[in-house]
């Protein structure tokens, strides 16, 4: 109940009575109070005012159960929700979620990760409080081979959302890296199960820095935060929800074909690669040459001295980004 509370004090701004609670949500006064006074001890600032009602004061970043549903906008996308505040890595979780038949669109979220994850088998530094942890399990009707898709479109789900919510002007780092200023704010992880044939599901892992005002040595030149960028005022529950959103929308259109032909466009305006120079080491060889953009099927297009190359997978370093001079 306490997720519908918020959902109904968010929806005007003003004050709502504690009558239209109970007759929203079918309850007695006794059981808002309640739920009202459980949300203060959660860290929720909740005005009450004699014949005015209830009236919510946004100012805390609070992160729980109840603040991601309150936050969600989706129709498909955490209609099961599994919030933790401290785990080992929320894809592992999605993963062992995924194995005991959680459905299509479950969302994970820890407040805080002991063994989180990057590519390349990288640790991803994730302390608590600061930053969004996240995985989405998804049980796309593809093949396989199709399954990277599912990276660059949350690669541009997170670019959307932290335009429109956090105001800031990401680009995409062909194929998993948001970034800011140059530096990389976004991480994404996609791992799936899978036979010959046939998915059996996919868990894209998110994590976006969003308070973090140092880093660990190692990476402390190429990595970013949106408080780092001047973004202060940033709640993590709300941007979840923005990336949620966002994720919903392009995975529907990409459902429409199973490609990218209906979201090349829209990636190719947040693509940093484009038009730079690049350097690319695949699992074969390794050539430089100018990227100009991505093909259908998510592959980043290449035009070398030796003629045009589609690169699949591989590390590619962009020109003026992480240091590459």
């Amino acid at each position: 109940m306490k997720s519908e509370i918020l959902s109904a004090l968010r929806e005007t701004g003003e004050y709502v009575s504690g009558q239209y609670l109970c007759d929203k949500l079918g309850v007695s006064r006794t059981a808002v109070w309640k739920g009202i006074q459980k949300l203060r001890q959660e860290g929720y600032v909740i005005e009450a005012v004699s014949n005015k009602g209830y009236r919510l004061i946004e100012t805390m970043d609070v992160l729980n159960e109840d603040e991601l549903k309150s936050r969600r906008r989706t129709c498909w996308i955490g209609e099961e929700i599994h919030y933790y505040e401290v785990t080992d890595s929320t894809n592992l979780r999605a993963k062992q979620l995924a194995e005991e038949g959680k459905p299509h669109g479950t969302l994970v979220v820890a407040d805080r990760q002991d063994a989180g994850r990057g590519r390349r088998g990288k640790s991803w530094t994730s302390p608590p409080g600061i930053s969004v942890y996240m995985s989405l399990i998804l049980k796309p009707q593809i093949k396989p081979q199709s399954a990277s898709m599912l990276t660059l479109i949350a690669g541009l789900a997170v670019a959307r959302a932290l335009k429109d919510y956090a105001g800031v002007s990401p680009q995409i780092k062909w194929p998993n890296d948001i970034v800011l200023g140059g530096k990389k704010v976004c991480g994404i992880l996609a791992e799936l199960s899978t036979e010959i044939e046939e998915i059996h599901y996919v868990v894209v892992g998110i994590g976006i820095n969003v308070r973090n005002t140092e880093f660990p040595e190692e990476i402390s030149s190429i990595a970013t935060s949106l408080l780092l960028e001047g973004k202060d005022k940033i709640k993590r529950a709300e941007l979840i929800g923005a990336v949620c959103e966002s994720f919903e929308h392009y995975y529907g259109i990409f459902s429409e074909t199973n490609d990218l032909s209906g979201l090349k466009e829209e990636y190719d305006k947040y693509l940093v690669n484009k038009g730079r120079q690049v350097r690319v080491s695949d699992p074969m060889e390794y050539f430089e040459g100018e990227a100009v953009g991505i093909t259908d099927l998510g592959e980043l297009i290449v035009d070398t001295e030796k003629g045009r190359r589609l690169v699949f997978a591989g590390e590619v370093s962009v020109r003026g980004i992480y240091g590459y001079v």
